[in-house]
């Protein structure tokens, strides 16, 4: 009745519906209407052009951190460092915006060049270190985004500006940004970074899937014993792995920099971009259209919780919530998969 690519697909959309329905409960348990609730989410993501453009906003570096982690995690590899590679992409992208005077056609190119390998070359340290010493990636990849939010914090005070707690803004022709954009969503922060997301979706599913590279970097992910044996490079394709996945990530930061913000700032903290990756990557099942789709719905319950105080006067951390439960529903996949096997069985 169900192939296991039927139970594949199903297992996260019945997680999303598992989550929605626990935060509703949780609603009703607390007083709040969910129906109301969730009226507001929707009105908040979708109301009209201004929230739609903003939505898609924030899905476009959610594509890309999730990429990278689901990248990795084909591979074999679990890149927990997404957030500290966005931060060095972010910083590249920006960098080359303010201090490169160039035309369009070669400053915005180069500064998404430069943000690609960026990212490409922070996630180069913990794929050498796993290629040749062995040292766990996760360890290496945490420590690093720690290293790398610091790192860009004393590089924009201290070389991009003269002591400022943020960069100039890019110049014009190193934006994202599209006026015609702007002004058919209300003046949203949409821009045109929505286009190299969905194309950094199909470079991963044709690289992965359709080239001979690819096969490798899968066959590594699989077993590393038996790709040696009928002679890969390991090490080669672990260190090659990471860099393709730090250099998505570092694309999610240049739509940051060169679209949504246009300059950078010093952060006092995460910018939660490549952790909420990771999310993405689980319930997207690490492939590239299923990271689509994971993206736009967190772009959807993160944007439309902003509405729901206003609203509904429901909190917007009942929203976190709503997350955490489809993330738990998603981990515990092999329950759901017990459940539709044995609907499977009775069925027949």
């Amino acid at each position: 009745m169900f192939s296991n690519r039927t139970v594949n697909i199903l297992i996260p959309i019945i997680s999303v519906i598992l989550g929605l329905l626990s935060g509703a409960i949780i609603m009703l348990i607390f007083g709040y209407n969910p129906v109301e609730g969730y009226a507001a989410l929707w009105k908040g993501s979708y109301g009209d052009l201004f929230f739609l453009g903003e939505t898609l906003r924030l899905v476009t570096p959610y594509i890309l951190s999730g990429l990278a982690v689901a990248f990795a995690f084909r591979t074999g590899l679990f890149n927990i460092g997404v957030e500290g590679q966005v931060f060095m992409g972010w910083l590249a992208s920006v960098w080359v915006g303010v201090a490169i005077d160039a035309p369009m056609i070669i400053h915005l190119p180069l500064a998404i060049i430069a943000a690609a390998l960026a990212g490409a070359a922070w996630g180069f340290i913990p794929g050498l270190l796993k290629a040749k010493l062995g040292v766990h990636e996760v360890i290496v990849t945490i420590m690093m985004n720690y290293i790398a939010l610091y790192t860009c914090n004393a590089i924009v005070r201290n070389v991009i500006t003269d002591g400022q707690d943020r960069t100039d803004r890019v110049a014009d022709s190193a934006s994202l940004g599209a006026e015609w954009l702007s002004q058919l969503t209300y003046f949203s922060r949409l821009h045109y970074g929505l286009l190299i997301a969905l194309g950094g979706a199909f470079v991963m599913w044709f690289l992965l899937n359709k080239t001979t590279r690819g096969f490798e970097l899968r066959s590594v992910g699989f077993n590393q014993n038996a790709s040696s044996y009928a002679g890969m490079n390991v090490s080669r394709n672990i260190i090659l792995s990471m860099v393709i996945s730090g250099g998505f990530a570092g694309l999610a930061g240049a739509m940051e920099g060169l679209g949504t913000f246009g300059y950078m700032s010093v952060k006092a903290g995460f910018t939660n971009i490549g952790f909420d990756g990771i999310a993405v990557a689980l319930l997207g099942a690490n492939t590239a259209i299923g990271v689509i789709f994971a993206a736009l719905l967190f772009g959807t319950l993160k944007i439309g919780a902003l509405e729901m105080p206003t609203s509904a006067g429901v909190p917007t951390e009942l929203v976190e919530i709503v997350i955490a439960l489809i993330i738990f529903f998603v981990a515990s996949s092999y329950m759901i998969r017990w459940f539709i096997l044995k609907f499977k069985k009775e069925g027949k």
